[in-house]
């Protein structure tokens, strides 16, 4: 008999977080279907646009970019068109070991309504104003709650987990960015964009995470990598113990990490990580760096981001041919300069370009996911796990290990047009800064140098 999630399931359900465009949240109940679970449900704009009545939920265009995807195309909603993209073009890709592309299950309008007026509270201020639960939808996603290892947490057993928002993890070296654009050759994305968040208020303090140290291969690196991440978590860093948060933000950014919040997160880390107080951190950062580098999975990743090897600048005007409009790149830039530089992508054939965009898209995707790592400690002298495992050297720990790969959602045709949009604000709004500071800077030597004489 098929579950139908009803308005009275709605209080075993728990806030977990939310992106863009899904609520996460995770089973709080006894209901042996649902222990070890979370579900995503999808959200609609607050804006008043109306959900299509087309009967499939990709537009003409996108319908022709994934036309070799059968039941992706045939999709009646995003939803079930992401489920797909997850199954059958990620999960090739990144490995079945690693993916999990989740159930449907279907839900009453009255259980979403229900949920939603529950975890509204918790939901950040921002995310509420502009989204909120579509009530439309007639089911949600289940999947395994990766936080935790299968069947939940069992009695007197310790699940700890993190959540890693990687980013882009290579240095575009397409001939199609603009020259005024050439800094993206030298600075990653990650790094430009705070610039921006910085400018804007998302952000508060400007993180010294850089990805390529994440995707470089080196221990040395990559232990960085989590250090800076710790240190600044913003949306990109969260632990779970038992499944509950214990350090990052929930829906939006998190705080700097200070003493306080450090000290709260050292205590937590007690009966899990071995080692005196103002150590166990210390020793959990190395714990996840030492799994990431094993592990080999930022490898993998970076091949599929990699797939992405035109950049912004280039795949946008494969775009503009899809879609049969006159690119309009091509038409800011100028008649003469662009038909020099950009002629060779607008006389490539339809399916050219086609693979081009399908590329992008698919990149965009691995840039955008997260890498939840879960540890379990073994029991002294413990074998026959199916897991993986680790051992910690400065704690003479050995700790099971899972690593999954979540949020790799389809991403839209029409957000080429954003995606182009966003890259031209964030160059610019970095470029800017180095100005500033570069200004700065000679001003206060000139100061220095007319005071000394």
């Amino acid at each position: 008999m098929e579950v139908v999630l009803e308005k009275k399931d709605a209080a075993d359900w728990v806030y977990r977080g939310e992106g863009a465009a899904n609520l996460v949240l995770a089973h709080k109940g006894s209901s042996p279907a649902f222990i070890g679970k979370v579900m995503r449900i999808q959200k609609a704009p607050r804006n008043g646009s109306v959900r299509s009545s087309s009967p499939t939920a990709l537009t003409m265009h996108e319908r022709l970019l994934w036309k070799d995807m059968e039941d992706i195309v045939a999709s009646s909603n995003k939803e079930l068109a992401s489920q797909l993209f997850v199954k059958h073009v990620m999960l090739p890709l990144l490995g079945s070991e690693y993916v999990d592309s989740g159930m449907r299950v279907p839900a009453s309008r009255e259980f979403l309504e229900s949920v939603e007026k529950n975890v509204n509270c918790q939901r950040p201020a921002s995310r509420v104003d502009a989204a909120k639960v579509d009530t439309q939808c007639d089911y949600v996603l289940l999947m395994s709650d990766h936080s935790l290892f299968p069947c939940g947490t069992q009695e007197g057993e310790t699940c700890i987990s993190v959540e890693i928002k990687p980013k882009c993890g290579f240095l575009p070296s397409s001939k199609f960015i603009d020259e005024g654009n050439a800094i993206k050759r030298r600075i990653t994305r990650f790094r430009m964009h705070q610039a921006l968040k910085l400018h804007d208020g998302e952000v508060s303090e400007y993180s010294e995470y850089d990805p390529l140290d994440l995707f470089s291969g080196s221990k040395d690196r990559i232990h960085k990598a989590i250090k800076d991440l710790f240190a600044t978590p913003q949306n990109n860093f969260r632990v779970f113990l038992n499944g509950s948060l214990i350090f990052g933000g929930l829906g939006g950014g998190a705080k700097s990490t200070n003493l306080v919040i450090g000290g709260e997160f050292e205590t937590a880390l007690k009966g899990v990580i071995q080692g005196g107080d103002g150590l166990r951190t210390v020793n959990f950062l190395q714990l996840v760096a030492e799994t990431v580098h094993r592990s080999g999975v930022m490898d993998q990743l970076l091949e599929i981001q990699k797939l992405d090897n035109l950049d912004i600048d280039g795949a946008i005007h494969a775009y503009y041919d899809i879609i049969s409009e006159p690119c309009m790149v091509c038409s800011e830039m100028g008649k003469d300069k662009a038909s020099n530089r950009y002629s060779s992508l607008h006389s490539l054939s339809l399916d050219e370009s086609l693979k081009i965009v399908k590329d992008f898209l698919i990149a965009a995707t691995a840039k955008d996911c997260s890498l939840m790592i879960s540890f379990r400690p073994r029991k002294d002298g413990s074998t026959g796990s199916p897991y993986k495992n680790v051992y910690l050297e400065s704690t003479n720990q050995f700790f099971d290990y899972k690593v999954y790969f979540i949020d790799l959602d389809l991403k839209s045709l029409k957000k080429m047009e954003e995606y182009y949009e966003l890259d031209k604000k964030i160059v610019s709004c970095y470029n800017e800064m180095v100005e500033t500071k570069e200004r700065l800077n000679k001003s206060t030597s000139t100061k220095a140098f007319q005071t000394a004489h």
